[in-house]
């Protein structure tokens, strides 16, 4: 395992805007999902032929560039984040892509203000990114806000290993786990713990 998961995060490799958009994010602090993790979310938003996606937590547009990969033609991300200035970086990262800005909808603002604002069943697809603090939450506003056969994508579901520790009872790392064990136990989620980067954990609605 410790031998193939280095192969497997470089398997597909990432395009110069996601490159770029990753250094951007070394700059403002940001901590993007890995190109492995990255390439899954293509795959998942490709699979379900994905057109109108949520995704918490904007960073510098890394997830973002990764997600209109899989998405079909004319698809919108509806992205929130608090950090203005992250949200100007990924804003260029999509611009440099090629990305009509229209496709993109930036909203500036904390998650759990702006969530409960969105559609019912409008989306096939949420990403959570943000404050791991808010996970719990944040998931279960994706089962109102995803269709039936929509996917809620967690990032970091590992939070750098310490969910997997017992010992480990911070709140960050205390909501993550809670929010992954929600959505393993929940009948209502076909869920998957995918160990690429530092952690997706993925969700079908049934």
């Amino acid at each position: 395992m410790s031998t193939s998961l280095p192969y497997a995060e470089l398997f597909i490799a990432e395009n110069d805007q996601a490159t770029a958009a990753r250094d951007r994010a070394a700059d403002l602090g940001c901590e993007p999902v890995s190109a492995g993790a990255g390439a899954a979310l293509a795959f998942i938003a490709a699979s379900i032929a994905a057109r109108n996606v949520v995704e918490i937590g904007t960073g510098t547009g890394v997830s973002g560039l990764h997600l209109f990969d899989g998405m079909v033609d004319g698809g919108i991300l509806t992205s929130i984040d608090i950090e203005s200035e992250h949200q100007r970086a990924a804003k260029q990262a999509f611009s440099d892509a090629g990305i009509a800005p229209g496709r993109a909808r930036l909203i500036n603002g904390r998650a759990l203000d702006v969530l409960p604002r969105l559609t019912d069943g409008g989306y096939d697809l949420v990403l959570v990114d943000g404050d791991p603090r808010e996970y719990p939450q944040c998931l279960l506003e994706a089962a109102r806000l995803l269709r039936r056969g929509g996917v809620v994508v967690m990032a970091h579901a590992l939070h750098g290993g310490r969910v997997a520790d017992p010992t480990a009872r911070d709140a960050e790392t205390v909501a993550v786990r809670d929010a992954g064990r929600s959505l393993r136990d929940d009948d209502q989620w076909t869920a998957v713990l995918i160990p690429l980067g530092d952690g997706l954990l993925a969700g079908v609605k049934r």
